[in-house]
This record gives structure tokens, C-alpha cells and sequence, in this order.
């Protein structure tokens, strides 16, 4: 492979300036035609799921890649990180010391994509239709803190939080908080199939096979008003069975640029190609795996039974056989390139002991080996999962303190059986909504959390996470971070694996790939061009 633009990884405090150095992509793609993305994300439409696309119920990364690209949000994060910035607002600010109040006015002249005005009823709608439905599955946790939402004419929005929270502008810049049209959106159920209209900087335009969709296009938005700027007027998401399919069409032509999901063989392969069409761009990574336990269990309830696979399984045999030099044990449910993060697992489980964790079963009076099913998704966070599984089998049953059975399962069904409590024990990942060590915790820890996980600790809700948002300076939220990450090694509700890195495989004269996709693996197609790197 002729070229290789490597983004490395950085301390998130220090990526904004250290990443704006690198300039940006050209203005040659406007104009040229479509630029056409390959992903393996699969978006369907279930009795369960019957809307994939609906703010108020999609919360995984690849629907919020759809979103962020055609809804627009009041705050968004640059395209370097850092704090978010204003996008369909003009400004936001507390207007208290307390961070309970916050208020934003309104660009002049927002419309939406047919050309109707938006003005701040549209935005109190939308996020009080969010809190109304109440999606289980979807991301209304990331505004639940809003006691309500006042408009001040037609241009000013405030918002009044139940409790201080300095993190709210990061979460109102997430497509929880898309504005959509209260003339096309229902405010009391959610948009059942594919349809997405906003004033995003792209429309779209999906095409189906059954309840599957093959192709989103996004097409530039003639009536968009907001901070982004353009380097292509129409992009295609293409989405294949797996990643051998997607590459076969990368290299054939057929597609421009891939990102979500190589293979680590396939990350490996094209690092060492000669190929002089194709270029290789690593970039930030803070996605995690992790296993989750359900603590209402009759077996897993047991806090040494969890304690005990903690003590067992070796995450640096388990990235090094199966992601290699693309992913890193992972010692914390806070990775370490996020302020705050602590080595709290590797400080309690410092590396494999089984005669601690047959300890751990025996005191707890639990006869071994104990049968457990690991149930894991097959088909949302790439092919390699199952041979991540299969390791992970492998390492509990040598133990001969467990007697481990893999169960996989499609995300369609596999995601509202996890919120149902139907598994014991199950693999997640997780990409972050925004990058601050709360995003890493409440959502598994909080009341009404994203697991739907019955464990609690009142000290993590009532006083750790609490304390964590009321400090605006982040650096001082570290020791509330600290203890909730001692506190989950010891309880162990949900077991941290490892921190990837992300890769982008895209065609010599597509430029901006350095900024397509950002640390949180959000989707930014209006980087992309076309022209000479």
C-alpha cells in the first residue's frame, strides 16, 4: 500500500490541538459525484425494533451515524474533539453557577429539509418527545436530568435540570436530541421504518430489501444552516454481509472508502499491501467490549461467581490471539485515554489466578464446574466476535471451574433479550456518546440505566455520580471517578475486556479521511472528497 495516514491515538485533553494541526480535506470532491462508504452495519425493522431510524428509539453507532448526518442537533462536537460547539444554535451557556439552568438562542433563518422554519417550539418538541415516549431501548437516559423545557419567542430554549450537570452541552450535541418536525413526528410514539427528514447538513433517501436496508444516500441539504462545511454534495452508504464482501468491493471499485468493520487480519493484510490504490488510516479509538452480568440471576447474583471469571479470563491473551495489535486489554470501565481513568481491575485481578478464583467459588459455596452460557451478538459488532467468544471459552472451561456454552444471537433479537433480562451473562460493546468518564459510567450504573441492569449501588447513584456533574472543571470530577471504578472492580457488574482502535481503508483520491470518522466513531461524511490526498 502506497499510503498510510496514521491519526495515533492521543490523551483526550490533548487531541483537539494536537489534531488541528493536520489541516483538512480539499474542496475538489463538490460536485464529482457520489462518494460511496461500505459498512457492515445492518439496519432492520422489527416488530420489536419497528423503527430504526426514530431519534427517540435509535441508540446504537451506526443508526446515530444516519442521524448525525441528517438531524441537526443545538450543540455538535469539531471535527478535532473538545468541547461541543454550537450547531443549530447561535450560542449555549449555564446561566447559573450551580449548572442547572441552560440556555440557547437560535440561528436566524434554520429551516427544515422541505424548506418549513424551525424555531425553538420545534426543539422543546423534540426533546419532550423523547422523554414522553420513553424507548427502553432507546437513549432517553441522556436526558432524563431535564425537568422541563421553557422557549423564550421564537429563538431562545431553556432548559431547567433536575440536578446540576456540567456534561448536559455534550449530551445535547448526541442525536438524542435531534430537532425534528412536529408536523412529520408524532409526539407520543415513535416513526415506524426508514424515514428521516430533518435539517441536517444531508436529506436521505434509503433503498430496502424486505425489512433490510442496502443503500442510504445522503444528499446535500439546500436549506441546512449550521457549522459544517461541505466537501461533496452526495455520499452512499453501502452495507454488505460481512467484511470479506465489503473488501472484495473496495478493491474492485465499487466502493470508496470502508470503515465499520475490519477484520484485524484484514487491518494487518492491508497495512503490509503494496496495493498503490488503496491507503490505510488508523484513527482514536474509545470503543470497549465488556461482559455484562445480570445481578437478579440465581447464579450470577452471587458477587463471587462474577468475581471469579474476573480472576480467570486473561485479556492480554485474549486481544493478542484474536485483535492483535488493533485492540488493548482493558483493566476499567473507563479507558485510558479518558480523564479519570484507573486500573482498578488490574489492581484487584492483576493478571490470571485460579486458585483465587477457586477461593472465591468455594467460599461462596458454589459447586464446580459451573455450567454458564455466554450469549453474544452475531452480526453487530463484526465477524471476529465469535472467534472473541470461542477464546473466552476456551479460557473459562481450562479453568475446570466453569462449564461454558456459547449462544449467538442476530442484534435484532439479541438486543431486547439483553434489556429483558433473559441472559445470565452477554457481550456488549460500547462507543461512546461523548468523551468525559460519566458517558463510561452512568449508562451502566445509573438509575435507569442503558443495560436495564438491576445492580445498584447507592453509593455510585446517590452521591459518586451526582458529585461528578456538578464540577465544570472535569479535571475535578477524577476522584469520583476513581472510587466508582474501585467500587465496579469489586462488585463486578460488568466485566471490562478491552479498548479498540478504529481504521479507515478508503481509495487514494478520497481525501479528509483523517476527519470522516472521530474518536467516538461518529460518521462526519461531509469530509470526504474527492481529488489528490
Amino acid at each position: 500500500m502506497n499510503r498510510k495516514t496514521w491519526v495515533l491515538p492521543a490523551v483526550v485533553g490533548l487531541l483537539a490541538p494536537a489534531l488541528a494541526a493536520c489541516g483538512g480535506g480539499s474542496d475538489s470532491g463538490e460536485g464529482s459525484g457520489s462518494i460511496v462508504v461500505g459498512t457492515t452495519d445492518h439496519f432492520v425493522a422489527t416488530k420489536e425494533a419497528p423503527a430504526p431510524f426514530d431519534p427517540a428509539h435509535a441508540y446504537d453507532v451506526g443508526a446515530w451515524n444516519v442521524l448525525r448526518q441528517s438531524l441537526q442537533t443545538l450543540m455538535r462536537v469539531p471535527r478535532g474533539g473538545g468541547e461541543p460547539v454550537p450547531e443549530a444554535a447561535q450560542k449555549c451557556g449555564f446561566t447559573d453557577t450551580q449548572n442547572t439552568s441552560y440556555r440557547c438562542t437560535l440561528r436566524s433563518g434554520l429551516k427544515f429539509s422541505d424548506g418549513k422554519p424551525l424555531d425553538a417550539t420545534d426543539v422543546k418538541f423534540s426533546i419532550d418527545r423523547v422523554l414522553k415516549i420513553q424507548d427502553e431501548n432507546g437513549p432517553v437516559t441522556l436526558l432524563a436530568n431535564i425537568d422541563t423545557v421553557e422557549t423564550k419567542g421564537e429563538n431562545e430554549v431553556v432548559f431547567h435540570l433536575k440536578t446540576p450537570d456540567a456534561t448536559f452541552p455534550y449530551k445535547l450535541a448526541t442525536p438524542a436530541a435531534s430537532l425534528v418536525d412536529n408536523a412529520t413526528y408524532a409526539p407520543d410514539k415513535v416513526r415506524a421504518g426508514f424515514r428521516v427528514d430533518g435539517s441536517g447538513p444531508y436529506t436521505v433517501e434509503v433503498e430496502t430489501k424486505g425489512q433490510t436496508v442496502t443503500k442510504t444516500v445522503f444528499t446535500k441539504n439546500p436549506h441546512y444552516k449550521g457549522d459544517v462545511t461541505f466537501q461533496n454534495d452526495k455520499v452512499e452508504i453501502r452495507s454488505f454481509d460481512d467484511s470479506a464482501a465489503m473488501e472484495k468491493a473496495l478493491r474492485d471499485g465499487e466502493i470508496d472508502t470502508v470503515s465499520r468493520t475490519l477484520t484485524p487480519q484484514q487491518v494487518n493484510s492491508m497495512s503490509a499491501s503494496n496495493d498503490q490504490s488503496l491507503k490505510l488510516t488508523e484513527l482514536p479509538g474509545l470503543e470497549i467490549r465488556y461482559l455484562g452480568f445480570n445481578t437478579a440471576d440465581p447464579v450470577m447474583k452471587k458477587k463471587a461467581v462474577r468475581q471469579a471469571m474476573a480472576s480467570v479470563i486473561d485479556r492480554t491473551k485474549l486481544t493478542s490471539e484474536v485483535y492483535g495489535a488493533t485492540a488493548e486489554p482493558l483493566y476499567s470501565v473507563v479507558p485510558t485515554t479518558i480523564t479519570g481513568h484507573k486500573n482498578s481491575f488490574f489492581n484487584k485481578y492483576p493478571a490470571a489466578d485460579l486458585k483465587k478464583a477457586a477461593d472465591l467459588l468455594r467460599g461462596a459455596g458454589v459447586r464446580t464446574p459451573l455450567k454458564v452460557t455466554l450469549n453474544y451478538t452475531t452480526d453487530h459488532y463484526g465477524s471476529v466476535t465469535k472467534k472473541e467468544f470461542e477464546v473466552l471459552q476456551q479460557q473459562l472451561n481450562a479453568s475446570k471451574l466453569f462449564d461454558v456454552t456459547l449462544k449467538g444471537t442476530a442484534w435484532s433479537e439479541f438486543s431486547p433479550q439483553q434489556k429483558a433480562g433473559k441472559y445470565a451473562v452477554y457481550g456488549m460493546g460500547w462507543f461512546p456518546d461523548f468523551t468525559d468518564g460519566d458517558n463510561y459510567v452512568a449508562p451502566f450504573l445509573d438509575k435507569d440505566n442503558f443495560l436495564n441492569s438491576p445492580y445498584a449501588n447507592a453509593e455510585i447513584r446517590d452521591t459518586l455520580i451526582p458529585q461528578s456533574r456538578r464540577e465544570a472543571e472535569r479535571g475535578s470530577a477524577v476522584p469520583a471517578f476513581e472510587r466508582i471504578q474501585d467500587i465496579v472492580a469489586d462488585d463486578v457488574p460488568i466485566l471490562p475486556l478491552w479498548q479498540g482502535k478504529q481504521y479507515l481503508v478508503s481509495r487514494t483520491d478520497i481525501t479528509g479521511t483523517e476527519w470522516a470518522v472521530n474518536f467516538a466513531a461518529d460518521l462526519q461524511l461531509w469530509e470526504l472528497g474527492r481529488g489528490v490526498a
